[in-house]
């Protein structure tokens, strides 16, 4: 049976306005304490992902910046991988960005979110957290010890952006969307799907005994790892054209994930709206 519950969250586990409703909450306890263990794996970063597993309630492993960063339940960094600080330097320059300044660029470091510019909109996704930005010269950053890139902008403008690595670093580094307007880069041999599998050898459980929840195409390795993915109705249709394979659950906006635990594990909805 099912020992492991590994999910996204934004467009996922997360409601409409990036937070856990309490019907969430609740249902996550109940598996818990039924001995269920949970893996949050996402692009967030580690401080604002911990916000979060404390508003929920629960000592679930952290995989974070799409699997550069994993984190076991007492916060031990049981992985960490770093792009290579040449590519961090290099990826920040307007070469790459675009000279029309309209993409937001982001870096991840351990202790801290940097970006090149005030974005207040960008809070909006931190509300259970309060995880916040610095906003910093990014140009001049050394490029040492950064988990993972950002770049958020209109669509057209990250095709761009990302056909600019690709052509100018290969294989060298992991390139992949998390919304339409999010494009991530991080180190090669970075994803969540193999972020789970370190998680699931330090608990000695098997991926078939692992239930796995996603949206983005940033999930598409964590999805084909577990034994039992599931993909929310209102996930990407690129992600969907991908893996039609995987069967489609609920919407985030209304608490799919956890209506569709309380099926798998026989809970009831008396909480359900």
């Amino acid at each position: 049976m099912y020992q492991v519950i590994a999910t996204d969250l934004d467009g996922t586990l997360l409601n409409a306005d990036h937070q856990v409703d309490p019907f969430t909450v609740d249902t996550v306890n109940r598996l818990e304490a039924k001995g269920l263990q949970f893996v949050i794996a996402t692009g967030r970063h580690y401080a604002d992902v911990a916000g979060i597993r404390e508003v929920l309630g629960i000592r679930s492993y952290l995989i974070t910046s799409n699997g550069a960063r994993v984190h076991a339940p007492d916060d031990t960094v049981i992985h960490a991988r770093n792009l290579e600080a040449a590519t961090v330097r290099r990826i920040v320059q307007p070469e790459i960005v675009g000279e029309h300044g309209r993409v937001i660029v982001s870096l991840f470091a351990d202790d801290a979110w940097l970006i090149d510019r005030e974005a207040p909109k960008l809070l909006a996704f931190h509300q259970d957290s309060g995880f916040t930005y610095q906003v910093t010269d990014l140009t001049r950053h050394s490029g040492e010890d950064i988990a993972k890139g950002l770049y958020v902008g209109e669509p057209e403008d990250l095709a761009e952006i990302a056909a600019r690595i690709e052509r100018e670093f290969g294989d060298a580094v992991y390139i992949t969307y998390s919304l339409p307007d999010c494009l991530e880069i991080m180190a090669a041999g970075v994803s969540k799907g193999r972020a789970l599998l370190a998680v699931l050898a330090r608990l000695t459980v098997d991926a078939s005994r692992c239930v796995a929840f996603g949206d983005n195409l940033n999930d598409i390795d964590l999805l084909e790892t577990a034994g039992h993915p599931f993909m929310m109705n209102n996930a990407n249709p690129k992600l969907i054209a991908r893996l039609p394979h995987v069967p489609r659950i609920g919407n985030n906006f209304e608490a799919g994930v956890a209506h569709h635990l309380r099926k798998l594990f026989e809970l009831d909805d008396e909480l359900a709206s």
